[in-house]
Protein backbone atom coordinates (compact mmCIF):
# COMPACT_ATOMS: atom_id res chain seq x y z
CA UNK A 1 0.00 0.00 0.00
CA UNK A 2 2.81 2.35 -0.62
CA UNK A 3 1.78 5.61 -2.05
CA UNK A 4 5.57 7.06 -2.71
CA UNK A 5 8.40 6.98 -0.21
CA UNK A 6 7.50 9.16 2.58
CA UNK A 7 10.62 11.73 1.84
CA UNK A 8 9.15 12.53 -1.43
CA UNK A 9 5.69 13.70 0.33
CA UNK A 10 5.00 17.60 0.74
CA UNK A 11 3.58 16.43 4.49
CA UNK A 12 4.89 14.36 7.60
CA UNK A 13 3.75 10.98 8.27
CA UNK A 14 3.29 10.79 12.20
CA UNK A 15 5.59 8.27 14.47
CA UNK A 16 8.03 7.22 11.71
CA UNK A 17 11.30 7.96 9.80
CA UNK A 18 9.84 9.65 6.64
CA UNK A 19 12.52 7.71 4.18
CA UNK A 20 10.36 4.64 3.14
CA UNK A 21 7.35 5.04 5.06
CA UNK A 22 4.34 3.61 3.79
CA UNK A 23 1.24 5.03 3.84
CA UNK A 24 -2.38 3.84 3.10
CA UNK A 25 -3.90 4.89 -0.02
CA UNK A 26 -7.87 5.04 1.72
CA UNK A 27 -10.34 5.61 -0.78
CA UNK A 28 -13.34 4.95 0.88
CA UNK A 29 -15.08 2.39 3.19
CA UNK A 30 -18.29 0.97 4.07
CA UNK A 31 -19.31 -0.69 7.52
CA UNK A 32 -16.08 -2.88 9.03
CA UNK A 33 -14.37 -2.59 5.55
CA UNK A 34 -11.91 0.57 3.97
CA UNK A 35 -11.44 0.45 0.86
CA UNK A 36 -7.96 1.16 -1.01
CA UNK A 37 -6.22 2.56 -3.89
CA UNK A 38 -3.74 -0.49 -4.58
CA UNK A 39 -4.64 -2.99 -2.01
CA UNK A 40 -8.68 -3.00 -2.96
CA UNK A 41 -10.84 -3.98 0.66
CA UNK A 42 -9.35 -3.95 3.71
CA UNK A 43 -11.22 -5.72 6.89
CA UNK A 44 -10.39 -3.26 9.67
CA UNK A 45 -9.64 -5.12 12.45
CA UNK A 46 -8.04 -2.24 14.48
CA UNK A 47 -10.82 0.84 14.10
CA UNK A 48 -8.01 2.53 12.38
CA UNK A 49 -5.88 4.28 15.32
CA UNK A 50 -8.94 2.77 17.54
CA UNK A 51 -11.12 5.38 16.72
CA UNK A 52 -13.50 4.27 14.08
CA UNK A 53 -15.98 2.56 16.40
CA UNK A 54 -18.31 2.83 14.16
CA UNK A 55 -17.22 1.75 10.87
CA UNK A 56 -17.01 3.31 7.64
CA UNK A 57 -19.18 5.45 5.65
CA UNK A 58 -21.69 5.42 8.54
CA UNK A 59 -24.87 7.52 6.62
CA UNK A 60 -26.25 8.73 9.96
CA UNK A 61 -23.08 9.75 10.76
CA UNK A 62 -21.95 11.85 7.17
CA UNK A 63 -25.91 13.36 7.91
CA UNK A 64 -25.40 14.64 11.08
CA UNK A 65 -22.18 16.24 9.54
CA UNK A 66 -24.16 17.81 6.97
CA UNK A 67 -26.85 18.98 8.60
CA UNK A 68 -24.84 20.82 11.18
CA UNK A 69 -22.57 22.44 8.46
CA UNK A 70 -26.04 23.85 7.24
CA UNK A 71 -27.35 24.92 10.60
CA UNK A 72 -24.38 26.50 12.01
CA UNK A 73 -20.46 25.93 11.10
CA UNK A 74 -18.43 28.12 13.06
CA UNK A 75 -19.15 29.45 16.21
CA UNK A 76 -16.63 31.11 19.23
CA UNK A 77 -15.66 29.31 22.22
CA UNK A 78 -18.25 30.93 24.36
CA UNK A 79 -20.77 30.28 21.96
CA UNK A 80 -24.49 28.99 23.27
CA UNK A 81 -26.22 26.90 20.94
CA UNK A 82 -28.62 23.32 21.41
CA UNK A 83 -25.61 20.86 20.09
CA UNK A 84 -23.29 21.97 22.54
CA UNK A 85 -25.69 21.84 25.59
CA UNK A 86 -27.04 18.00 24.25
CA UNK A 87 -23.44 16.27 23.80
CA UNK A 88 -22.32 17.42 27.14
CA UNK A 89 -25.21 16.22 29.01
CA UNK A 90 -25.00 12.92 26.44
CA UNK A 91 -21.78 12.54 28.39
CA UNK A 92 -22.55 14.15 31.83
CA UNK A 93 -25.48 10.98 31.41
CA UNK A 94 -23.12 8.42 31.41
CA UNK A 95 -20.69 9.31 34.10
CA UNK A 96 -20.83 8.80 37.69
CA UNK A 97 -23.14 9.93 39.86
CA UNK A 98 -21.60 13.97 40.36
CA UNK A 99 -20.26 14.97 37.68
CA UNK A 100 -21.47 18.49 36.62
CA UNK A 101 -19.32 19.70 33.76
CA UNK A 102 -17.46 19.26 30.50
CA UNK A 103 -14.79 20.98 28.99
CA UNK A 104 -14.50 20.25 25.15
CA UNK A 105 -11.12 20.11 23.56
CA UNK A 106 -9.89 19.53 19.97
CA UNK A 107 -8.63 15.26 20.85
CA UNK A 108 -7.43 13.11 23.64
CA UNK A 109 -4.35 14.26 23.73
CA UNK A 110 -5.23 17.97 24.88
CA UNK A 111 -8.10 16.58 26.81
CA UNK A 112 -5.41 15.43 29.09
CA UNK A 113 -3.33 18.51 28.90
CA UNK A 114 -6.51 20.16 30.13
CA UNK A 115 -7.17 17.87 32.99
CA UNK A 116 -3.37 17.99 34.03
CA UNK A 117 -3.78 22.03 34.28
CA UNK A 118 -7.16 21.67 35.67
CA UNK A 119 -5.89 19.54 38.80
CA UNK A 120 -2.74 22.23 39.02
CA UNK A 121 -4.92 25.10 39.53
CA UNK A 122 -7.00 23.30 42.25
CA UNK A 123 -4.48 21.56 43.94
CA UNK A 124 -2.04 23.82 43.37
CA UNK A 125 0.15 20.67 43.32
CA UNK A 126 2.22 19.97 39.88
CA UNK A 127 3.28 16.42 40.65
CA UNK A 128 1.47 13.66 38.74
CA UNK A 129 1.48 10.12 39.08
CA UNK A 130 1.02 7.58 35.35
CA UNK A 131 2.71 4.14 34.87
CA UNK A 132 5.32 3.55 32.36
CA UNK A 133 3.26 0.96 30.41
CA UNK A 134 0.68 3.93 29.79
CA UNK A 135 0.05 6.27 26.81
CA UNK A 136 -1.89 9.88 27.45
CA UNK A 137 -1.12 11.25 24.13
CA UNK A 138 1.31 13.53 22.01
CA UNK A 139 1.44 16.69 23.56
CA UNK A 140 3.72 18.22 25.50
CA UNK A 141 2.21 17.54 29.02
CA UNK A 142 0.42 14.23 28.21
CA UNK A 143 3.82 12.58 26.59
CA UNK A 144 5.48 13.74 29.56
CA UNK A 145 3.44 11.45 32.07
CA UNK A 146 3.21 8.73 29.46
CA UNK A 147 5.57 5.87 29.61
CA UNK A 148 6.40 4.59 26.60
CA UNK A 149 9.07 4.90 24.00
CA UNK A 150 7.68 8.60 23.01
CA UNK A 151 8.41 10.45 26.30
CA UNK A 152 12.33 10.39 26.04
CA UNK A 153 12.25 11.52 22.85
CA UNK A 154 10.56 15.15 23.97
CA UNK A 155 12.23 15.38 26.87
CA UNK A 156 12.99 17.30 28.94
CA UNK A 157 9.16 17.17 29.98
CA UNK A 158 6.73 19.07 31.86
CA UNK A 159 8.20 18.73 35.83
CA UNK A 160 6.53 16.69 38.53
CA UNK A 161 5.97 13.43 36.24
CA UNK A 162 6.20 10.64 38.28
CA UNK A 163 6.01 7.15 37.01
CA UNK A 164 5.60 3.42 38.37
CA UNK A 165 5.78 0.06 37.01
CA UNK A 166 3.17 -2.33 38.78
CA UNK A 167 3.76 -4.51 35.90
CA UNK A 168 3.71 -8.23 35.96
CA UNK A 169 5.48 -9.08 32.98
CA UNK A 170 4.93 -12.71 33.19
CA UNK A 171 1.09 -12.90 33.36
CA UNK A 172 1.09 -9.61 31.00
CA UNK A 173 -1.44 -7.97 33.61
CA UNK A 174 -1.47 -5.16 35.92
CA UNK A 175 -1.06 -6.35 39.67
CA UNK A 176 -0.46 -5.07 42.81
CA UNK A 177 -0.58 -1.47 42.34
CA UNK A 178 2.50 0.70 44.19
CA UNK A 179 0.81 3.67 43.77
CA UNK A 180 -0.52 3.98 47.37
CA UNK A 181 3.25 3.67 48.23
CA UNK A 182 4.44 6.31 45.48
CA UNK A 183 2.11 8.60 46.87
CA UNK A 184 3.02 8.25 50.22
CA UNK A 185 6.84 8.60 49.52
CA UNK A 186 6.41 11.29 46.81
CA UNK A 187 4.07 13.46 48.74
CA UNK A 188 2.46 16.71 47.30
CA UNK A 189 1.38 14.79 44.27
CA UNK A 190 -1.90 16.85 42.28
CA UNK A 191 -3.04 14.05 40.49
CA UNK A 192 -2.83 10.34 39.28
CA UNK A 193 -3.78 9.42 35.88
CA UNK A 194 -4.53 6.13 34.28
CA UNK A 195 -6.08 4.46 31.44
CA UNK A 196 -8.56 1.70 32.76
CA UNK A 197 -7.25 -0.49 30.53
CA UNK A 198 -3.72 0.13 29.21
CA UNK A 199 -4.33 0.18 25.44
CA UNK A 200 -1.83 0.48 22.57
CA UNK A 201 0.82 -0.46 24.96
CA UNK A 202 -0.71 -4.44 25.83
CA UNK A 203 -4.19 -4.54 26.36
CA UNK A 204 -3.28 -4.76 30.56
CA UNK A 205 -5.97 -5.38 32.51
CA UNK A 206 -6.25 -4.24 36.30
CA UNK A 207 -6.72 -7.06 39.23
CA UNK A 208 -10.17 -6.86 40.94
CA UNK A 209 -9.11 -4.32 43.53
CA UNK A 210 -6.66 -2.57 41.79
CA UNK A 211 -8.63 1.01 41.17
CA UNK A 212 -10.59 0.83 45.04
CA UNK A 213 -6.66 0.89 46.40
CA UNK A 214 -5.77 3.79 43.36
CA UNK A 215 -8.93 5.74 44.93
CA UNK A 216 -8.44 5.23 48.72
CA UNK A 217 -5.04 6.16 48.15
CA UNK A 218 -6.12 9.31 46.43
CA UNK A 219 -8.70 10.49 48.98
CA UNK A 220 -5.76 9.96 51.76
CA UNK A 221 -3.19 11.38 50.28
CA UNK A 222 -5.28 14.74 48.32
CA UNK A 223 -4.51 13.84 44.86
CA UNK A 224 -7.39 13.94 42.21
CA UNK A 225 -7.72 10.42 40.22
CA UNK A 226 -8.16 10.97 36.28
CA UNK A 227 -9.73 8.28 34.47
CA UNK A 228 -7.89 8.31 30.65
CA UNK A 229 -10.61 6.75 28.87
CA UNK A 230 -9.75 8.20 25.70
CA UNK A 231 -8.58 4.48 23.89
CA UNK A 232 -11.44 2.24 25.85
CA UNK A 233 -14.14 4.69 26.42
CA UNK A 234 -17.79 4.20 24.72
CA UNK A 235 -17.80 0.45 24.60
CA UNK A 236 -14.48 -0.82 23.66
CA UNK A 237 -14.76 -2.64 26.76
CA UNK A 238 -17.81 -4.09 26.64
CA UNK A 239 -19.13 -0.91 29.24
CA UNK A 240 -19.35 2.94 28.31
CA UNK A 241 -16.35 3.88 30.17
CA UNK A 242 -13.70 1.37 30.76
CA UNK A 243 -13.55 2.29 34.56
CA UNK A 244 -17.02 0.97 34.86
CA UNK A 245 -15.56 -2.63 35.46
CA UNK A 246 -14.29 -1.80 38.65
CA UNK A 247 -15.32 -0.84 41.73
CA UNK A 248 -14.71 1.06 44.86
CA UNK A 249 -13.67 0.06 48.56
CA UNK A 250 -17.18 -0.03 49.48
CA UNK A 251 -18.23 -2.42 46.45
CA UNK A 252 -19.86 0.67 44.38
CA UNK A 253 -19.27 2.36 41.01
CA UNK A 254 -15.80 3.68 41.09
CA UNK A 255 -16.17 7.70 40.65
CA UNK A 256 -12.67 9.34 39.66
CA UNK A 257 -12.12 13.14 39.79
CA UNK A 258 -11.95 13.14 35.66
CA UNK A 259 -12.81 11.66 33.06
CA UNK A 260 -10.87 12.04 29.68
CA UNK A 261 -12.16 11.18 26.13
CA UNK A 262 -11.27 11.29 23.01
CA UNK A 263 -10.94 8.95 19.65
CA UNK A 264 -14.20 6.89 19.62
CA UNK A 265 -15.91 10.67 21.37
CA UNK A 266 -16.87 10.93 17.30
CA UNK A 267 -16.02 7.79 16.06
CA UNK A 268 -13.34 9.05 14.06
CA UNK A 269 -15.87 11.50 12.37
CA UNK A 270 -14.73 14.70 13.64
CA UNK A 271 -12.20 15.84 15.82
CA UNK A 272 -13.09 16.50 19.84
CA UNK A 273 -11.84 15.49 23.19
CA UNK A 274 -13.25 16.14 26.57
CA UNK A 275 -12.79 16.59 29.80
CA UNK A 276 -15.67 15.41 32.46
CA UNK A 277 -15.33 17.08 35.59
CA UNK A 278 -17.14 15.99 38.79
CA UNK A 279 -18.51 18.83 40.79
CA UNK A 280 -16.22 18.65 43.87
CA UNK A 281 -13.78 19.76 41.25
CA UNK A 282 -16.03 21.53 38.49
CA UNK A 283 -17.31 24.15 41.48
CA UNK A 284 -13.77 25.32 42.58
CA UNK A 285 -14.21 27.33 39.74
CA UNK A 286 -17.54 29.03 40.38
CA UNK A 287 -15.37 31.65 41.99
CA UNK A 288 -11.88 30.65 40.30
CA UNK A 289 -10.45 31.92 36.59
CA UNK A 290 -10.75 28.38 34.51
CA UNK A 291 -7.16 29.35 32.99
CA UNK A 292 -7.82 26.91 29.95
CA UNK A 293 -9.32 27.69 26.48
CA UNK A 294 -9.22 26.71 23.03
CA UNK A 295 -9.92 28.27 19.48
CA UNK A 296 -11.46 25.51 18.16
CA UNK A 297 -13.61 24.65 21.38
CA UNK A 298 -16.70 22.86 20.69
CA UNK A 299 -16.36 23.49 17.11
CA UNK A 300 -20.16 23.15 16.24
CA UNK A 301 -19.38 19.97 12.99
CA UNK A 302 -17.13 18.19 15.49
CA UNK A 303 -19.49 18.40 18.60
CA UNK A 304 -22.94 17.31 16.13
CA UNK A 305 -20.48 14.45 15.07
CA UNK A 306 -20.02 13.42 18.94
CA UNK A 307 -23.68 13.56 20.36
CA UNK A 308 -24.95 11.09 17.13
CA UNK A 309 -22.14 8.62 17.59
CA UNK A 310 -23.09 8.88 21.13
CA UNK A 311 -26.89 8.10 20.41
CA UNK A 312 -26.06 5.70 17.78
CA UNK A 313 -24.08 3.73 20.79
CA UNK A 314 -26.94 3.71 22.76
CA UNK A 315 -29.52 3.52 20.67
CA UNK A 316 -27.79 0.09 18.91
CA UNK A 317 -26.54 -0.76 22.69
CA UNK A 318 -22.98 -1.13 21.51
CA UNK A 319 -21.31 -1.19 24.83
CA UNK A 320 -23.31 -4.55 25.27
CA UNK A 321 -22.66 -5.91 21.41
CA UNK A 322 -18.95 -5.53 22.41
CA UNK A 323 -19.59 -7.38 25.69
CA UNK A 324 -21.53 -9.86 23.90
CA UNK A 325 -19.17 -10.69 21.19
CA UNK A 326 -16.17 -10.78 24.05
CA UNK A 327 -15.68 -14.03 24.37
CA UNK A 328 -16.09 -14.82 20.84
CA UNK A 329 -12.79 -12.78 20.55
CA UNK A 330 -11.12 -14.17 23.93
CA UNK A 331 -11.73 -17.58 22.44
CA UNK A 332 -9.90 -16.97 19.00
CA UNK A 333 -6.72 -15.18 20.77
CA UNK A 334 -6.71 -18.68 23.19
CA UNK A 335 -6.62 -20.66 20.03
CA UNK A 336 -3.98 -18.78 18.48
CA UNK A 337 -2.08 -19.04 21.57
CA UNK A 338 -2.74 -23.12 21.89
CA UNK A 339 -1.94 -23.69 18.50
CA UNK A 340 1.49 -21.72 18.46
CA UNK A 341 4.12 -21.77 20.60
CA UNK A 342 6.09 -18.94 19.65
CA UNK A 343 2.45 -17.13 21.09
CA UNK A 344 3.04 -16.83 24.57
CA UNK A 345 -0.45 -15.62 26.40
CA UNK A 346 -3.68 -13.84 25.38
CA UNK A 347 -5.79 -10.92 27.24
CA UNK A 348 -9.00 -9.86 26.04
CA UNK A 349 -11.93 -7.57 27.44
CA UNK A 350 -14.79 -6.81 25.20
CA UNK A 351 -13.80 -6.02 21.63
CA UNK A 352 -10.02 -5.09 22.88
CA UNK A 353 -7.86 -8.50 22.69
CA UNK A 354 -3.91 -8.95 22.13
CA UNK A 355 -1.78 -11.62 21.84
CA UNK A 356 2.05 -11.45 22.65
CA UNK A 357 4.23 -13.49 20.64
CA UNK A 358 7.65 -14.06 20.88
CA UNK A 359 9.47 -10.87 19.88
CA UNK A 360 13.22 -12.71 19.54
CA UNK A 361 12.17 -15.16 17.02
CA UNK A 362 9.37 -13.58 15.45
CA UNK A 363 10.07 -11.16 12.43
CA UNK A 364 7.28 -8.10 12.10
CA UNK A 365 8.31 -7.18 9.21
CA UNK A 366 6.62 -10.45 7.76
CA UNK A 367 3.75 -10.24 9.80
CA UNK A 368 2.74 -6.96 8.41
CA UNK A 369 3.24 -8.22 5.07
CA UNK A 370 1.48 -11.65 5.55
CA UNK A 371 -1.34 -9.61 7.65
CA UNK A 372 -1.80 -7.61 4.26
CA UNK A 373 -1.94 -10.27 1.92
CA UNK A 374 -5.13 -11.43 3.89
CA UNK A 375 -6.61 -7.93 3.80
CA UNK A 376 -6.87 -7.41 7.30
CA UNK A 377 -5.92 -4.49 9.25
CA UNK A 378 -4.82 -4.40 12.90
CA UNK A 379 -2.14 -3.09 15.21
CA UNK A 380 1.73 -4.47 15.38
CA UNK A 381 3.94 -3.38 18.35
CA UNK A 382 6.56 -5.38 17.78
CA UNK A 383 8.86 -3.29 20.50
CA UNK A 384 6.36 -5.42 22.88
CA UNK A 385 5.54 -8.09 20.53
CA UNK A 386 1.62 -7.76 20.45
CA UNK A 387 -0.38 -7.96 18.27
CA UNK A 388 -3.51 -5.91 19.14
CA UNK A 389 -7.48 -6.46 17.43
CA UNK A 390 -9.75 -3.91 18.34
CA UNK A 391 -12.29 -3.77 15.32
CA UNK A 392 -15.31 -1.65 15.12
CA UNK A 393 -18.42 -2.23 17.59
CA UNK A 394 -20.56 -2.80 14.91
CA UNK A 395 -18.54 -5.94 13.69
CA UNK A 396 -20.85 -9.09 13.26
CA UNK A 397 -20.19 -12.72 14.99
CA UNK A 398 -19.16 -13.76 11.13
CA UNK A 399 -16.88 -10.69 10.39
CA UNK A 400 -15.15 -11.16 13.77
CA UNK A 401 -14.85 -14.61 13.02
CA UNK A 402 -13.66 -14.00 9.13
CA UNK A 403 -11.13 -11.25 10.89
CA UNK A 404 -9.58 -13.54 13.38
CA UNK A 405 -9.06 -16.27 10.86
CA UNK A 406 -6.86 -13.73 9.12
CA UNK A 407 -4.88 -12.97 12.35
CA UNK A 408 -4.40 -16.43 12.98
CA UNK A 409 -3.26 -17.60 9.39
CA UNK A 410 -0.80 -14.82 9.28
CA UNK A 411 0.58 -15.64 12.45
CA UNK A 412 0.47 -19.44 11.50
CA UNK A 413 2.66 -18.57 8.46
CA UNK A 414 4.92 -16.13 9.98
CA UNK A 415 5.49 -18.60 12.59
CA UNK A 416 5.43 -22.00 10.88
Amino acid sequence: MTARDGGELPYFFTWSKQRGVRGLRMTGGEGVYFDTEDQGRMLDMGSLTYQAALGHGHRRMIDAICAQAQRLCVSTPSAVYPEKRALAELLLAHAPEGFTKVFFTLGGSDANENALKIARMVTGRYKVVSRYRSYHGATLGAVSVGGDWRRPLAEPGIPGAVHVLDLDAASGREGKTDIPRVLELEGNVGAVMLEPVVGHNGVLIPDADYYARVRTACDAHGALMIADEVLVGFGRTGRFFGLEHWKDAAGERLVPDMITCGKAITAGYGTLGAVLVHERIANYFDDHVLAAGLTHYAHPLAIATGAEAIRIYDEERLPEHAAALGPQLASALEAIVDAQPKALRHRAIGLFGCVDLDRRVVDFGRLAAALEARHVFVHLNPSLGSVIVSPPLLITEDELRDGMNRVAEAIDEVCA
